[in-house]
């Protein structure tokens, strides 16, 4: 007997052992317990030896005999990279879902807005989103792609770069009309508004940083609004509450709808941090991956920043 061809066999055996019970084994896999039973001895039969101590003190327990309890890791574990096999060959379609984790901020201010023109292209592929503020498992959540800020390294992840970004302090119209903010020393009696999204994060652009470059030392920097979303910076600054320090994939619109103003656009300053498409490397050639991969950039082409690095320096 080639025991992939027993399949069923194998299954009937480890429910059993698992429920101690030919019936609950039974109920499990949908069918009676006498072809639970019939299959368990049709095992034990090709193998030569018993599978199971039965039990008799109240009602019959099933208790896997010493080479049986060996067996059962090894045999659970190949049933569940039978299971995974099978999920990898559904990947290997362009139709399905595909799951893509992004942060919320960047999901509201650059994703949605241009996600229709992916399910156009591609409309047999449906787009589910998880968006997290923290790093996800894209095994244990079955994640397929995603879009990370960070520096670009990523344990286990492969990593392409989208966009760089620069930041730039931004206000609504309506408070530059009220105020004179007409050089970067005003500032320092403005409300400035804080993103605290990647509190904490090395290199993630902050007032200080930016206030260093435009040669600022005397600007409260420790009040003012706190947000620990980059949309919702963004919004409160539309809606006169503050200076925010923006980022410029994410206030690109809202510059070009007249929503905000940008400030001081002579002082360029890059920041350190980038966006990467970041998948598992064993996924990189999955079509509905590469698909989403390929849009993405295109997209980002299309829309980058109009800014040089090299301001930075």
């Amino acid at each position: 007997m080639k025991t992939p061809v027993h399949l069923n066999a194998l299954r009937a055996f480890e429910a059993s052992a698992r429920h101690q019970s030919f019936s609950m084994a039974a109920a499990e896999l949908n069918v009676t317990p006498a072809a639970v039973g019939q299959l368990v001895r049709t095992l034990e039969e090709w193998l030569g030896t018993p599978l199971f101590h039965r039990t008799s003190s109240g009602r019959v327990r099933l208790i896997p005999t010493e080479a049986a309890e060996r067996a059962l890791p090894d045999i659970r574990a190949g049933f569940d990279r039978l299971v995974l096999g099978v999920e990898r060959l559904k990947e290997g379609a362009t139709s399905g879902v595909l799951t893509v984790t992004v942060s919320p901020a960047f999901a509201a201010k650059w994703l949605l807005p241009r996600v229709d023109r992916f399910q156009a292209a591609w409309p047999d592929t449906d787009v589910r989103l998880e968006t997290s503020l923290k790093p996800v498992d894209f095994v244990a959540q079955g994640i397929d792609i995603g879009v990370r800020y960070g520096t670009g390294t990523w344990p286990g992840l492969t990593a392409e770069k989208l966009m760089d970004e620069e930041v730039y302090p931004v206000c609504s119209p309506a408070l530059l009309r009220q105020r004179a903010i007409e050089q970067p020393a005003d500032l320092a009696r403005e409300i400035l508004i804080h993103d605290l999204s990647m509190a904490g994060h090395a290199g993630f652009p902050v007032w200080d940083a930016w206030l260093r470059r435009a040669k600022i030392t005397d600007a409260a920097t420790t009040r003012g609004m706190q947000i620990n979303n980059s949309a919702a910076v963004l919004q409160a600054a539309a809606e006169g509450q503050g200076i925010a320090l923006a980022r410029s994939v994410m206030a690109r619109e809202d510059i070009a709808s007249g929503r905000l103003v940008r400030l001081f656009p002579e002082i360029g300053f890059a920041s350190p941090l980038a966006y990467f498409i970041v998948y598992r490397p064993e996924c990189a050639n999955l079509p509905r991956l590469v698909a989403f991969r390929d849009w993405l950039l295109e997209e980002a082409a299309g829309a980058q920043a109009v800014f040089s690095p090299a301001d930075n320096g």
